[in-house]
């Protein structure tokens, strides 16, 4: 029989539909949807096949009501496609979803100006905006990804809890902690490796001093030089992780004849800086050596091939999520790492100070 007006959309199957397609109860089903645990891996496995054969989409709205959750945490992000932030997002997706939990991204729109819809009152309001989105669509918690600071405390007001990856966050109410990747012992590293190379010295390239990460390396190299008695040489022009501000401070410091050794606090700036030192005329690693930071995918391919630092990104991610999540659930919360896995990967780029050029 024809039906006029709007069909009604057929209703989707149901948890009982699930339950009799695996041969399970529904209660076991409610606990593999809600990543509880006491489930075996065969009957998880199970219950999983029969979601993905039947379509069975979980009611979010209804579980909220009934458990008081929504298994789902938010993420206030950068919007960058650099190197750095977008692998930690990825990996904050990855952890929250072995946990049991979804994932909901509001972007802060990096590069937006006032008058195209981002409040005119500097970062502080577009995170305030960004978490206020994640909150109307249901969150547990919030993940705080953004890394960037123009002077002035976040405060935040929300009744969620909440972990910064950077400091100067408050809430007005509702718990808040900070987990941070350990870029000072990161940059220390990349430093004194170049000085155990015999180089007097060591320049640095900085990122943009608004960023935590950028002012964590350039902390780590100035670290580095006092202990060991190295003089610090001033600062090129402050990049702002590209390639092409790379290149200008290389520029700059290959009109200098006794820098050796450069540490830059990104890849892509490294990157910049060989193209500036090949194109002066000065060979890496003969006259100069370069050390990036990060491990792009790209770095053991240049020529040369870069040495650069890498870090855990997903050790970082895994404690943030691991951490929030005993904030939402009231358990005790996961012993408190202070440092993430960092390794230096020695390439081509870096070797021994030049000897004293010819009389």
């Amino acid at each position: 029989m024809a039906t006029t007006g709007t069909a009604r959309r057929r209703r989707g199957p149901g948890m009982t539909e699930v339950a009799r397609a695996a041969g399970v109860s529904q209660k076991t089903v409610s606990r593999v949807v809600n990543g509880e645990p006491h489930v075996s891996p065969e009957v998880r496995d199970r219950v999983l096949r029969a979601i993905r054969e039947l379509d069975y989409r979980p009611n979010n709205a209804a579980r909220a009501l009934l458990l008081g959750r929504y298994r789902r945490i938010g993420v206030v992000s950068l919007g960058t496609a650099l190197y750095g932030p977008s692998t930690l997002l990825i990996a904050l997706e990855r952890a929250m979803q072995r946990a049991g939990y979804s994932f909901a991204l509001a972007s802060t729109l990096e590069g937006e100006r006032s008058g195209t819809g981002v409040p005119p009152d500097g970062i502080g309001g577009k995170i305030s905006v960004a978490v206020e989105a994640l909150l109307e669509q249901g969150v547990d918690g919030i993940v705080l990804s953004e890394p960037i600071d123009d002077g002035t405390r976040l405060r935040l007001r929300t009744d969620v809890p909440v972990v910064s990856l950077g400091e100067g966050v408050e809430l007005a109410e509702g718990a808040c902690t900070v987990v941070r990747a350990d870029g000072v012992a990161a940059a220390r590293l990349a430093t004194e490796h170049l000085l155990s190379l015999g180089h007097r010295t060591v320049w640095h390239i900085p990122g943009p001093q608004d960023w935590w990460a950028a002012r964590d390396r350039l902390r780590g190299w100035r670290e580095a030089l006092a202990a060991s008695g190295a003089p610090e040489p001033p600062l090129p022009t402050e990049g702002d992780w590209s390639p092409a501000s790379g290149h200008a401070a290389g520029r700059q410091l290959a009109t200098l004849r006794d820098v050796t050794a450069v540490f830059a606090a990104n890849d892509d700036m490294a990157i910049g800086a060989l193209s500036a030192f090949a194109e002066a005329g000065r060979s890496v690693p003969g006259d100069v050596s370069i050390v990036g930071y990060d491990d792009i995918p790209a770095a053991p391919y240049l020529s040369p091939p870069l040495t650069t630092v890498r870090h855990d990104t997903a050790a970082l991610a895994d404690q943030a999520v691991d951490v929030l999540i005993a904030l939402i659930e009231g358990s005790p919360r996961p012993a408190h790492q202070t440092t993430h896995a960092v390794e230096l990967a020695v390439r081509a780029s870096s070797g021994p100070a030049p000897g004293p050029a010819p009389v």
